[in-house]
């Protein structure tokens, strides 16, 4: 941890645990400008960790018989996703990304259309969209009269807000309640989460630290946006929650605490989704698979909102978490044709999550 707050990093904070044992840590600020240390219980936007929460949502659903995964979204959603479109697309597709519906924060944020290659890019829509209350209806008909991301149910996938968003709107249909409180019910409080929240307002609940983004360089110095209305992202990765919460709740979900082992081995089935930076990972259904070479393989999720990181990862025999967050994100400078470079603090988080999920400084990297 003090080799990622040396490479640059304002403050950084974790937790890991291992058969039995659990080591939390913290390294940094978390204020630039009062100098106020970060410390490892502190509250973070966990981003796109909320997907696994609502995918688990959706699977608890299917369990009781109320939803099938393979069934089209248009049977239950037939005016928001109407004509072949819904009767192509199931509720799997949207799960693990592989429905061809297109992102909407490219057309949410105009000014970042474009990234990750940042030629003509400009932060002015982080600073509109502060305090704008979205519409979940909105953004997603962005999403879905935006240009095809793919056809449905291809081999591999592309990662899409606007999947998770739409499976927001099936909870409340399912259940009568808002997503938030279908998910609050079903999952945190089924995995006796005491910190973990969606949050109501721009502002979040209890000790947190500041939240920097820095927008591949384009924002200098990074500015804080640890205060914005969470709108724009809902059941997609508006959650707040520390990292205790974090490795408790996927602890049990991989224990078939949370959904059953059924359930748990449909989640675990990967297809190859190409993620917003481009990369390629291994999805499931809201799950993530990190295969680490002589370390195990790895379930979780990683998120990123404006300003904050956070990893969480569990080895699939559950004997090793680790959670980890970050107050400062996009930190790689864009070189002469747009494309983000190399820092030091990639090698420098690198290296922690090495130490982290595999117990010693000279295991190999996780892939």
């Amino acid at each position: 941890m003090h080799g990622v707050h040396e490479a640059g990093v304002p403050g950084v904070f974790g937790e890991v645990r291992d058969a039995g044992r659990t080591w939390r840590g913290a390294c940094g600020v978390a204020d630039v400008t009062t100098g106020r240390p970060v410390e490892s219980g502190m509250r973070q936007r966990v981003g796109s960790i909320t997907k696994t929460f609502t995918a688990a949502a959706v699977m608890r659903q299917a369990e009781r018989g109320r939803v099938g995964l393979d069934a089209p979204i248009g049977d239950y959603l037939p005016r928001l996703v109407p004509g072949e479109r819904g009767r192509r697309v199931t509720v799997r597709m949207l799960l693990n990304h592989t429905s061809g519906i297109s992102d909407y924060l490219p057309y949410a944020f105009p000014s970042l259309r474009g990234m990750p290659a940042v030629p003509d890019v400009s932060p002015g829509s982080l600073d509109d969209n502060r305090f704008r209350r979205f519409r979940p209806a909105e953004l997603i008909e962005m999403g879905l009269t935006a240009p095809p991301a793919g056809e449905p149910g291809g081999p591999a996938g592309v990662y899409s807000n606007t999947n998770y968003l739409l499976l927001g709107r099936l909870l409340e249909h399912l259940t009568g309640t808002t997503a938030e409180e279908c998910i609050t019910r079903d999952v945190i409080e089924r995995a006796g989460l005491r910190h973990t929240e969606f949050p109501v307002g721009p502002h979040i609940k209890g000790p947190h630290s500041r939240m920097y983004e820095a927008l591949y360089g384009l924002i200098d110095p990074p500015r804080d946006y640890s205060v914005y209305d969470m709108s724009w992202v809902g059941p997609a990765a508006a959650l707040v929650s520390v990292m205790e919460d974090l490795n408790r709740f996927y602890g049990k979900l991989l224990a078939g605490e949370i959904v059953s082992r059924s359930s748990l081995e449909q989640m675990q089935r990967t297809v190859p989704v190409r993620a917003l930076d481009g990369s390629t990972i291994d999805y499931g259904l809201g799950l993530q698979k990190v295969t680490t070479p002589g370390c195990g393989t790895f379930w979780g999720h990683e998120g990123t909102v404006w300003g904050a990181g956070t990893t969480s990862l569990t080895r699939a025999d559950g004997g090793r978490q680790m959670s980890v967050a970050v107050n400062l994100i996009r930190w790689n400078k864009a070189d002469s044709s747009g494309r983000p470079q190399p820092h030091p603090i990639d090698g420098a988080l690198s290296s922690l999550y090495r130490q982290a999920m595999c117990g010693g400084q000279d295991a190999p990297a996780p892939a």
